[in-house]
C-alpha cells in the first residue's frame, strides 16, 4: 500500500517494525515496535498532532483494514485508495474522538462506512471490478494458504471449495456481508459491528444470522 504521509518528515524515517496490537497481561491492548505505550497512549499523543504517533497507529491497522476492505470491495485499487482515504479521515477527525479506548470500532466504522459507500456508488455505476491473483491469500490471513503437504486432489478441492465460498458471499446483500465478515474475519464483537456499521445491535444480529443461513445454503453441496 501506498505509505500515508500525516505530517511532518516521515519520509526516511526509521523503520518502526511490527506494531501490530497485542493484548499485555491486563487485557489492554499494546503497540509492539516502540515504546511500551498502550493503544489509548498512541492515540492520546497522536490527538495532540504527533504524526509519529499516528505512523504508529496507521502501521498497526493498515493491514487488517486493508484486508477488510479488499474482501468487500474485490478489488486492490479501491481497496487500497479506500484505506488511504479512510486514514486522512482519521487524521483529521482523530482530536473530536471522545474516548481514546474506542479508537479500534471507529477507525472500523470509518473504513466499513467508506467501502459501504464505494459498493453502493458501484451498484449505481454498474461498474466491474479486478481481483488480485493473491485476493485468498490477502482477505483470508487465517486460512493455511500453504498446501504443498496436500494432495493433488486435496489442493483442487479446497481451492474450489474456497472460491464457492467467495461466490456465495458474493451475492449477499452489502450490510450482511459486511457484518459477517467484521465478525468471522475481524472477530469485531456484536457491539463494535453495531457501532462500525451504524446501526441498532438487534439488526447486526440479524443481519449475520441471514448470512450464515444464505452462507449455509450456498454451501450445502460441500456438506
Amino acid at each position: 500500500m501506498t505509505e500515508l504521509v500525516v505530517g511532518g518528515d516521515v519520509d526516511g524515517s526509521p523503520e518502526l517494525g511490527d506494531t501490530t496490537p497485542r493484548p499485555d497481561a491486563a487485557g489492554a491492548t499494546r503497540l509492539s515496535g516502540g515504546p511500551d505505550f498502550s493503544e489509548t497512549t498512541w492515540v492520546s499523543r497522536a490527538q495532540d498532532g504527533d504524526p509519529s504517533a499516528f505512523e504508529h497507529l496507521v502501521r498497526a491497522y493498515e493491514a487488517e483494514l486493508f484486508r477488510l476492505a479488499y474482501r468487500m470491495l474485490n478489488d486492490r485499487g479501491e481497496a487500497e485508495d479506500t484505506i488511504q482515504e479512510t486514514f486522512v479521515v482519521v487524521w483529521r477527525q482523530l482530536p473530536t474522538l471522545n474516548d481514546a479506548q474506542a479508537f479500534r470500532a471507529w477507525i472500523y466504522h470509518i473504513a466499513t462506512r467508506r467501502c459501504l459507500n464505494v459498493l453502493r456508488r458501484r451498484s449505481r455505476q454498474r461498474t466491474e471490478v479486478t481481483r488480485g491473483d493473491d485476493f485468498e491469500a490477502e482477505t483470508l490471513p487465517h486460512t493455511r494458504t500453504d498446501d504443498s503437504g496436500d494432495s493433488p486432489e486435496t489442493a483442487v478441492t479446497t481451492a474450489a471449495q474456497r472460491q464457492s465460498l467467495e461466490d456465495v458471499l458474493g451475492t449477499l446483500p452489502h450490510e450482511q456481508q459486511a457484518c459477517w465478515v467484521l465478525h468471522e474475519l475481524h472477530d469485531l464483537t456484536y457491539p463494535e459491528i453495531a457501532y462500525a456499521t451504524g446501526v441498532p445491535l438487534s439488526t447486526v444480529r440479524g443481519r449475520i444470522a441471514r448470512a450464515r443461513q444464505n452462507l449455509a445454503k450456498g454451501m450445502a453441496a460441500w456438506r
